[in-house]
């Protein structure tokens, strides 16, 4: 326990060393008086330029990344302190993502974390990271504010983890899922300055640029026409033929689509082969499901960030309200259409158990939820449509009247 420790104080002395602080004394300015008055990324890049706040962030990550990446504990050890080596390698992003928070060197005065913890749960959680920094990007574009973006990253990470883990809550992934969600929290904390001149609109955004403006137009129009495009497809032509398709292949079995092999023994009731090509169209299309849901969350999430950032834009500044409300209310579609997809999945087991009378019951259950499943994914598409037709009306669309 002394050496896992002594490891976790050295990730923390590591995690406090104050590069932005020390790259603007280097430079002759104290950035604790200037600009927000904070040492990270963002205000070196505001008081000394753009490319000493790359050069700071990049440090930053690093600081957050290493550390973790290079505690490899002794084999055995965490069974001899009852620690499992993720809980190791998270005590050792804690510790980092803390030194930074509140640095030893300069009096526990530190940055917001936002870099640091973006290196660190890089190196826990790749695909979380990679969605979260995806969202920075986008939101960064579409609303401008450093600070909203960082925000907006870190409560897409926790949701990603939770979404994109089997089990984000237990025994094995507890430590991990505690840590990307209390990190968030105390990032969000350290921006509480930041929130309260979001709602007043004093907030500080980059500079606009003529490429921004045509890169999140770009990038509404993709989101939601893939989105459009894909749920269609998917509820409109791939489930309406695959169905049908497996009860033609149950019913002329042995045939080349079972490679003449009969699936189906002698003297089977028509109602048997009914429920064996329900069963086999389950079973092709249930994996489909996760990957079709993040889809349209992702797309969604896309599409909602900009529409957004076009929220008082002029003219027409009552269709991009419109807008914004036509595309939320898809995503909430598929957020509840996701979660209802799981219980139709836990009863497509149940209606095939042992005990008759429970799994007559859970048949039922299933046959509703289904239809429930079914039409939220129809009111999904349908709106997301709407969204698509309204992409025709733009921000400083040429065509539109003027205002």
């Amino acid at each position: 326990m002394a050496i896992v420790g002594l490891s976790w104080i050295c990730c923390y002395l590591f995690g406090a060393l104050p590069f932005g602080y020390t790259i603007g004394r280097l430079r002759g300015v104290n950035l604790f008086e200037v600009g927000s008055g904070n040492i990270g990324a963002t205000n070196v890049g505001r008081v000394l330029g753009r490319k000493f706040g790359i050069l700071v962030f990049v440090l930053d990550f690093l600081k957050g990344a290493i550390p973790v990446a290079l505690v490899n504990p002794i084999p055995g050890l965490h069974t001899d302190i009852d620690l499992s080596p993720a809980s190791i390698r998270v005590g050792a992003a804690t510790s980092v993502f803390l030194g930074h928070l509140f640095p030893v060197y300069l009096g526990f005065r530190g940055g917001k974390g936002v870099a640091t913890g973006a290196g660190a749960v890089a190196v826990l959680m790749p695909l979380p990271t990679l969605c979260a920094f995806g969202t920075w990007v986008i939101c960064l574009f579409g609303w401008r504010m450093v600070s909203l973006a960082s925000i907006a990253a870190v409560a897409a990470l926790s949701l990603c983890r939770i979404a994109f883990t089997v089990h984000p809550f237990g025994k094995l992934e507890l430590v991990t899922t505690a840590f990307c969600l209390i990190g968030s929290l105390f990032v969000a904390v350290k921006h509480r300055a930041n929130i309260r001149r979001i709602r007043n609109g004093t907030e500080t955004r980059i500079g606009d640029f003529v490429m921004r403006a045509i890169a999140v137009r770009s990038l509404h129009v993709l989101a939601i026409g893939f989105w459009f495009g894909g749920a269609g497809f998917f509820n409109f032509v791939a489930a309406r033929s695959l169905f049908p398709s497996f009860e033609s292949v149950v019913a002329n079995s042995p045939s080349d689509r079972t490679a003449f092999i009969p699936i189906v023994p002698p003297g089977t009731s028509d109602e048997a082969k009914k429920k064996l090509a329900s069963a086999l169209a389950g079973a092709a299309v249930g994996p489909i499901f996760p990957q079709y849901y993040a889809m349209q969350l992702i797309c969604g999430t896309i599409g909602i960030i900009t529409a957004i950032s076009w929220w008082n834009a002029e003219p027409m500044t009552r269709v991009h309200r419109w807008r914004v409300t036509v595309i939320g209310l898809a995503l909430l579609t598929v957020i509840v259409g996701w979660w209802i997809s799981s219980i139709v999945g836990e009863l497509r087991l149940a209606r095939f158990g042992p005990d008759p009378i429970a799994a007559k019951m859970a048949n039922d259950a299933f046959t509703t939820w289904h239809f429930v499943s079914l039409g939220l994914s129809i009111v999904a598409v349908l709106l997301s449509g709407v969204a698509l037709a309204m992409a025709g009306r733009m921000p400083n669309d040429p065509a539109a009247p003027a205002a």
